[in-house]
């Protein structure tokens, strides 16, 4: 897999959101931005992701995905920080 075929997985899931992922073909590195996160939990935020790329974790194509979730509210206070 590359970073855009992850991309295009979260946001087929998960469309509302901006999606930015890195990796190196099994290994990727995922920073999700949505409304959809507001009021819910870290481990919350985290399944709705893993959901979206959860076949492709079972069959292996998927290694490893870490997940960095936002509002867009928080976004915007991390990239002033400039935290990613």
């Amino acid at each position: 897999m590359d970073p855009e075929e992850v991309k295009q997985l979260i946001l087929a899931g998960l469309p509302d959101c901006e999606v930015m992922v890195k990796g190196d073909g099994s290994h990727f590195d995922a920073i999700v931005i949505g409304e959809v996160f507001a009021g819910k939990t870290p481990v919350q935020q985290q399944k709705l992701v893993y959901a979206t790329v959860n076949d492709r974790i079972t069959s292996g194509e998927l290694h490893a995905l870490s997940i960095k979730t936002y509002t867009p509210e928080k976004w915007a206070t991390a990239k002033k920080l400039q935290v990613s």
